[in-house]
């Protein structure tokens, strides 16, 4: 069922361990390639060093930095350039939205509203229309 879909490299970040356990699980069985970090501090660090994803999965709700903070230093010292970046989160009130869409992210998933069937699903249109298949990341 998945012959001819590029295999994307999906970077999760988030502060919650079962979350990122079960989103993980769901990416790799739709045949992603997936790195986790745990919070956003982390993830800051595996960017800085070089790493480039081509989607980044970002939760709002995180201590030290959050999610909001994170995108913008992702975007202004132009980290991961060209991955597409789907907030994934449960806050969804509209402002938090236009303010992730305002930062720069691809999508916005409210968690509460998705199953991670749906989330990895909703993840990849997202991508798609974004990197058209054959058009990738580098």
């Amino acid at each position: 069922m998945d012959t001819g879909t590029k295999k994307y490299n999906v970077f999760i970040v988030d502060d919650d361990k079962f979350l990122l356990d079960m989103y993980s699980m769901k990416f790799t069985e739709k045949g992603f390639q997936v790195d986790i970090a745990f919070g956003s501090v982390e993830a800051l660090e595996k960017l800085k060093g070089g790493f480039k994803p081509d989607i980044i999965l970002l939760d709002i709700v995180m201590p030290t930095m959050d999610g909001f903070e994170l995108l913008s230093e992702i975007k202004k010292n132009s980290y991961a350039s060209g991955a597409v970046i789907v907030i994934l989160s449960n806050l969804g009130q509209q402002e938090d939205v236009d303010k992730g869409t305002q930062l720069g992210a691809d999508g916005y998933i409210i968690k509460a509203s998705s199953t991670p069937t749906e989330v990895v699903e909703k993840v990849l249109d997202i991508a798609k229309k974004k990197t058209p298949p054959g058009g990738g990341a580098q």
